[in-house]
């Protein structure tokens, strides 16, 4: 058989404690045979292609206060549930820490990152992870707990190579720091993909600058993504940049200098000759930037659409699943219990509660046609655990409409937005969300809110003309 056809690998026990402690525990108990998920948009994609094996699922996502971005002692610290949906839109982190505010919008899409985890994206350990830049060229620190006690590491120590870190079986990552700029420092992250959304960088760069009252610079980080097996901070060019202001001549000085200092990588979404030319081209563009104090130009002005995120605080009720147990939810206001489910929300939604509504299209996140709201929050099915389902409130495609039509279903109709119908159930579902969030959505907004959302049969208008019908009150 070929690889795709082989089964995937799957845990025999799901775990959902309610403190770090019992944790803790599990990661000594089990060792390299547990491993801990929180958003699980990395880990369930590496089971599901065999890329690695797991015994044990620690599922943190019942734990309180570990969701919290926190301003404290002139740091801003994020907890190991902190999604990159909530750091986007966090006020605090686009007041004090722009770049990685930036970077968490780059990821995915709404759905997506409202599961999705920056600490899960650090501990994943890609290059081409959007966050791990950002939070280099803010010196970011990382904070490790296991039973025997309490570390914190430098980011730049952290990863050793490609998906590898200085992580023990038996620790886990309970947050991330890093620094406020002063007010005299600025930063922006730039990224280059293979389309608008969605996409995995082929080169993305985060800089950070601190200027004097005459605009000389005073201090200067430069990190970049999907150039090499880890982020590459670029110290030579940082110093070059110091002692002057940032004008043609020294950009283009340090855009050059940085393409000179690396040799990046081939693989397949570039060859290493473009990644080299990109190198210069988005330091140049970051600095440059800078240099106009236009580092928030790209960054949307209007609220961020999340599709209902963040996810509820955590009800600190612990759970668990092995063979034989029985998951209980609220699915389209009704109860149900089925048998536990060792792979995904989706798989257990449709193949153990009976509901095929909700579609596997890619099966990774990148087509939404699996989209359903937990909690209240639209999530991609195909990258939740099925466990996280026990005690969760779930509307799947079924559940949308009362006794007629949902006005989204009904609009879909009138605009004929419908092709083969494969892609609609979960495009409705992310559709009505946006509706509900921003009743009057800007282009922005309504391109942010439906960028996970693919339609193979279609050029994408009538469902903009549908989506707008019932969003915007207009026909």
């Amino acid at each position: 058989m070929h690889e795709v056809q082989l089964a995937p690998n799957r845990p025999t026990r799901y775990e959902s404690p309610a403190t770090i402690e019992a944790v803790l525990e599990l990661l000594a108990t089990y060792g390299v045979r547990a491993r801990v998920i929180a958003g699980g948009t990395d880990l369930l994609l590496e089971l599901d292609r065999r890329a690695r094996e797991v015994d044990v699922l620690v599922d943190l996502t019942r734990i309180e206060g570990l969701d919290a971005v926190v301003w404290a002692n002139g740091r801003i610290h994020l907890g190991p549930l902190v999604t990159h949906n909530q750091v986007a839109t966090s006020d605090l982190v686009q007041t004090h820490g722009l770049p990685l505010a930036q970077a968490c919008l780059e990821v995915g899409s709404p759905a997506l990152r409202n599961r999705a985890t920056v600490v899960g994206n650090v501990v994943t350990a890609s290059p081409a992870n959007d966050s791990i830049s950002a939070l280099a060229a803010l010196d970011a620190t990382v904070s490790i707990a296991s039973v025997r006690g309490i570390r914190t590491v430098a980011l730049a120590e952290f990863h050793t190579g490609v998906r590898q870190t200085v992580l023990e079986p038996d620790e886990l990552v309970t947050g991330i720091s890093f620094p406020t700029l002063p007010e005299t420092a600025a930063g922006v992250y730039v990224k280059l993909g293979l389309r608008r959304a969605q996409a995995i960088s082929v080169v993305h760069a985060a800089v950070v600058v601190d200027r004097d009252a005459d605009g000389a610079v005073t201090d200067a980080r430069i990190a970049l993504g999907s150039v090499a097996p880890t982020i590459v901070r670029l110290p030579e060019v940082e110093a070059g940049l110091v002692g002057g202001p940032l004008t043609e001549t020294t950009i283009e000085a340090a855009a050059s200098a940085a393409q000179a200092a690396v040799t990046p990588i081939d693989d397949l979404r570039a060859p290493a000759t473009y990644r080299h030319d990109l190198v210069a081209v988005l330091v140049r563009r970051a600095l440059a930037a800078l240099a106009a104090d236009e580092e928030r130009a790209a960054f949307p002005t209007g609220p961020i659409p999340t599709l209902g995120g963040p996810i509820v605080e955590a009800d600190g009720v612990a759970a668990g699943f092995a063979a034989g147990d029985s998951i209980t939810a609220t699915i389209n206001g009704e109860a149900v219990t089925a048998g536990w489910n060792p792979g995904t929300l989706l798989d257990w939604v449709r193949d153990d509660v009976g509901l095929t509504g909700t579609k596997e299209g890619c099966a990774e996140g990148e087509c939404g046609a699996c989209s359903v709201t937990l909690d209240g929050v639209t999530v991609l099915s195909c990258l939740v655990p099925a466990g996280r389902a026990q005690g969760a409130t779930l509307v799947t495609i079924e559940g949308l409409a009362g006794d007629e039509l949902h006005p989204m279903q009904q609009s879909f109709v009138e605009h004929a937005a419908v092709q083969c119908g494969y892609c609609i159930p979960g495009y409705v579902m992310a559709a009505s969300a946006l509706a509900k969030e921003c009743p009057a959505p800007t282009d922005t907004q309504a391109r942010l809110g439906l960028a996970g959302n693919l339609c193979r049969c279609t050029g994408y208008y009538a469902i903009r003309a549908a989506v707008s019908n019932v969003a915007g009150g207009r026909s």
